[in-house]
């Protein structure tokens, strides 16, 4: 039966001034882009605008969600919109659900152009809740300042968007979806995909699934506990660790995405994944991990000690399994050491203080690879994570690290508080500054705003961090942060600290840290001038 083809409109607009992307892209309160008329409309236009009209016609881009609330709404609109902007084919995930590692591994699989995310990561969802956009480019990571300031420009001047409001498809049917358009840019395809497949097959070449299912399932087994957290992870922890990999199904816990996460900050960090933290001094769990809702991020806990006294002796490499040099990561590599903002550039395994890890198989932090390394060193080393850890410590040293988050700051507050930080620590006199608290003397051997030139793009990225380094290598950074959803501005203090000698690295971090804390509230004025008495959230 021949149908109409679907008209094509184009729809008059106003700009909006508050749609400069942030570090990950665009976040907001839920209603605003929920109760705004056309705020959505304009940012995805913006978006779409941002790509020469060259690449994008009959270009193919990648579209997933976290499951939040308005994400379904969104993705209709965003299909409307690419159909009628001259995209050629979307990649969606079932029912709109893809992690951010899964969006990242597929746009590299099937060089797509880029790929738009629902997600506002570890923020709150829900009506009263939080929503982002992200917008991820060719190379499967995030955008670009440059990217990001074209996306900020056009958004500026926008005066109308297109849109094919009659198209309509089905998120919850696999498989392709063909549809005929008034316009030139035709035919349109939305296909359909398994949300885990890609990824999962991807992971399959990486790791060696053998021996994590033999920790899982052999006769000394592992028992592990995963909180998916109600976010977009819980079918990828089913999929893989369970069914794959042979983890009991009661192993993962808040499987099921949903739109409000069951009321809960899906932020893996103590003070929110209080439900593992509870499960984990029970002593029945050897290895624990929860994740944020898009999946990039992941909190690893270690257990009892799993195994210690007859296998303490196996700590050689290449025991975990076949083709395994290091016997847990196929094909390893010499290491270098970069230091990046969000994202990566030429970067094997990267880590992030806000439980984010990851390495060049995809262009984004990766959880759940976080977990499955996790796994694939105990099971070569037959120890447990404190074991690991603790060893690593031995030979190493052991960074004490601690950030406190001060959110919602008056935007104003914020930002005259940085401009003053920045102009009192970059000026000369303040190098040869020593603070004196309790018994410990720190002296200033650098200041500076930290800037990186992408050793792959040479873009660059600036306002990174106000840092203070002493000459004993411990550190402070002061940082606005741009992951906020736009109510107030969120201000980060990062204190870390080097301790070489072992017998030092069973203090606790508040008292390693507390001198360096009241160093950089002294300096920064913080509490008197924000009218705070503490921070919101201590990590």
């Amino acid at each position: 039966m021949e149908t109409n083809p679907i008209p094509v409109l184009t729809i008059q607009t106003t700009p909006f001034d508050d749609q400069r992307p942030g570090t990950n892209g665009l976040r907001k309160k839920t209603t605003v882009f929920e109760s705004r008329k056309n705020y959505l409309q304009n940012y995805i236009q913006s978006v779409l605008s941002s790509i020469d009209l060259r690449d994008r016609q009959g270009c193919t881009m990648v579209v997933g969600s976290d499951g939040r609330y308005f994400s379904r709404a969104a993705i209709e609109v965003i299909v409307q919109m690419s159909a009628a902007n001259g995209i050629g084919r979307l990649v969606i995930g079932h029912n709109g659900i893809l992690s951010t590692p899964a969006v990242s591994c597929i746009i590299r699989k099937i060089k797509a152009i880029g790929g738009i995310i629902l997600t506002a990561s570890h923020n709150p969802g829900g009506p009263a809740g939080d929503f982002g956009v992200k917008f991820n480019v060719a190379n499967g990571g995030p955008s670009p300042d440059t990217v990001m300031e074209r996306i900020y420009q056009v958004s500026r001047t926008l005066e109308e968007f297109a849109i094919c409001p009659d198209l309509r498809i089905d998120l919850s049917r696999l498989g392709r979806q063909d549809f005929d358009l008034e316009n030139k840019f035709k035919p349109f395809r939305v296909e359909i995909v398994d949300s885990v497949e890609i990824y999962l097959n991807m992971l399959r070449g990486i790791f060696d699934f053998g021996a994590i299912k033999s920790l899982l399932t052999g006769p000394e087994q592992l028992k592990i506990r995963i909180d998916a957290m109600n976010g977009v992870m819980g079918p990828y922890v089913r999929r893989i660790l369970c069914d794959e990999l042979g983890a009991p199904a009661n192993s993962a816990v808040n499987c099921v995405p949903l739109e409000d996460f069951g009321g809960q900050h899906p932020n893996p960090n103590p003070s929110f994944a209080v439900s593992l933290m509870e499960s984990m001094k029970g002593g029945e769990f050897g290895f624990g991990a929860a994740f944020d809702a898009d999946g990039d991020r992941c909190m690893i806990i270690g257990g009892h000690p799993w195994l210690r006294s007859q296998h303490a002796h196996q700590h050689s490499s290449g025991q975990g399994g076949q083709g395994n040099e290091g016997g847990y990561v196929r094909n390893p590599r010499r290491l270098e050491v970069f230091r990046e903002p969000d994202g990566l550039g030429q970067v094997l395994f990267l880590w992030r203080e806000s439980f984010g890890t990851g390495s060049d198989h995809i262009r984004e932090k990766d959880g759940l690879w976080s977990v499955l390394v996790w796994l694939s060193i105990m099971a070569v080393r037959k120890q447990g994570v404190e074991e690991i850890v603790r060893d690593h410590w031995a030979k190493l040293g052991r960074n004490y690290y601690c950030r406190f988050d001060y959110e919602g700051v008056d935007p104003r507050a914020a930002f005259y508080l940085m401009r003053d930080l920045e102009a009192m620590i970059t000026d000369k006199a303040f190098t040869s500054q020593k603070f004196a608290v309790g018994n410990n003397v720190y002296s200033v051997e650098k200041t500076d705003n930290f800037e990186y030139i992408d050793p792959v793009d040479g873009s660059v990225s600036r306002n990174q961090g106000l840092r203070i380094i002493f000459t004993d290598s411990s550190r402070i950074v002061f940082r606005l942060s741009g992951s906020g959803a736009g109510v107030g501005a969120t201000i980060r203090i990062y204190a870390e600290s080097y301790e070489r000698d072992p017998e030092r690295h069973s203090r606790e971090t508040q008292v390693v840290l507390g001198p360096l804390i009241a160093i950089a509230l002294k300096i920064s004025s913080i509490h008197e001038r924000t009218g705070r008495r503490g921070p919101t959230v201590i990590t």
